[in-house]
């Protein structure tokens, strides 16, 4: 660490992922007036952007907040290879019980990646559900 202030590194990914937004406690009818198009009983896909953004203090021989290569792999082998060309209700585990809106996808996310990075390092993930929307956990 140094005396420099905090830098922020950021890395963009993409992934192709089907879900379903259902609150199984609630019936069809209460599914489809909150979830509507969403509430699709074949799944309905989107073509995820992902954002993760890592913020510390340089490291003085690199000049690295973190090394963006190795950023990417981890990306890649943590979200990416788990989500991409997936159903998210079904095929990933974190999602059996946890309706996979953009919230919690972004959370997450956030948790599968929190586990690889060093502790004092921040994160911060940004999803894109679509060009108009996102969400960004923490807040």
């Amino acid at each position: 660490m140094n005396n420099q202030l905090k830098t922020s590194v950021y890395r963009k990914e993409s992934f192709n992922a089907a879900h379903r937004l259902h609150n199984p406690n609630w019936d069809d009818k209460k599914n489809q007036m909150i979830f509507g198009l969403c509430n699709n009983p074949n799944f309905h896909g989107h073509n995820y952007d992902l954002e993760v953004c890592v913020t510390g203090f340089c490291d003085l021989e690199t000049g690295y907040v973190i090394d963006v290569k190795i950023l990417s792999d981890i990306i890649q082998n943590t979200v990416i290879n788990k989500f991409d060309h997936k159903n998210l209700n079904i095929e990933v585990a974190e999602f059996k019980t946890l309706n996979p809106t953009a919230e919690n996808i972004a959370f997450v996310i956030y948790n599968l990646l929190r586990n690889k990075l060093p502790d004092d390092l921040e994160l911060k993930i940004r999803i894109y559900e679509t060009r108009k929307n996102y969400v960004e956990y923490p807040a």
